[in-house]
């Protein structure tokens, strides 16, 4: 089946749930820092990687960002929530993943990104405890104040489209259950405050995808890709784009690797537990 893929035109907001740990951080650091001639985007499959076109023999190999209609870097624009109200460039400190010249080069715009607050219930994460959180009497509540935040950031920022990436710490594990079964048993679970059921990740999913943003879960969660799945069939209004899938997992994410051997080495030889990474 042959499928036209858009070009990526316009800015690109990218929402880090998580905006202040080890991985948003250093992901923001890195492209930041590639934007800017500082770095070199090494591991970086959209800068650098290249792709077969045609038979081996052709020797056709351009580079997939010549190929794909992908986001430019200087098309992003970061942003997102914390249950900590550091900046980027202060959490990316605390982080102690990056040293301090490879902060410094993008200093006052690591300062100038702040986190939303989150939505977050330390039941659902036992060894943190949240001091920029929002307040909410339900769960539906919660998620229609993260939609605000998604149409707040798109019309401040002057962005096209949004993505919203989960990069927070690991919720506990619930098998699935009824709630999770229909978009109309998750709505009701949410407006009845069903908190045992409905955990924070599920409310940035459902309003990411209600805003018709992709949503990308970066823990190892199953049941909240199941209940993605649910929503993106169920919910009218969304349109999963996967160029704008790929731009933001693949440009965001990777293009921190080039610090990606200094976060490993980091994350062996810290014992502190990390912010929400």
């Amino acid at each position: 089946m042959k499928q036209e893929i858009q070009p990526a035109k316009g800015r690109l907001g990218i929402l880090l749930v998580g905006l202040g740990g080890a991985v948003s951080s250093t992901a923001v650091v890195g492209t930041l820092a590639v934007r800017k001639g500082l770095a070199k985007p090494i591991g970086s499959i959209t800068q650098l990687a290249t792709i077969r076109l045609g038979k081996r023999n052709e020797n056709r190999f351009p580079k997939i960002k010549d190929v794909v209609p992908l986001a430019d870097l200087n098309d992003l624009v970061f942003g997102g929530w914390d249950i900590f109200e550091d900046d980027v460039y202060a959490a990316a400190q605390h982080a102690e993943v990056l040293v301090q010249k490879d902060l410094d080069g993008v200093k006052e715009e690591l300062q100038a990104i702040k986190p939303m607050k989150a939505a977050f219930d330390q039941n659902w994460v036992k060894r943190l405890h949240g001091t920029h959180v929002k307040q909410a009497a339900t769960r539906w509540e919660m998620a229609e104040q993260i939609r605000q935040d998604i149409r707040d950031f798109k019309a401040a920022n002057n962005c096209d489209r949004v993505v919203v990436i989960w990069a927070a710490s690991t919720e506990i594990y619930i098998p699935l259950c009824d709630e999770h079964q229909s978009l109309a048993a998750f709505e009701k679970a949410m407006k009845e405050n069903n908190t045992e059921k409905i955990a924070p990740s599920m409310c940035y999913a459902y309003a990411a995808i209600a805003e018709g943003a992709p949503y990308i879960m970066g823990a190892p969660k199953r049941k909240s890709l199941q209940v993605c799945v649910m929503l993106t069939l169920l919910l009218p209004k969304v349109l999963l784009i996967l160029w704008v899938l790929l731009t933001c997992v693949l440009t965001c994410l990777l293009c921190g690797s080039l610090l990606h051997k200094k976060m490993c080495l980091s994350a062996v030889r810290t014992s502190k537990p990390a912010r929400l990474c």
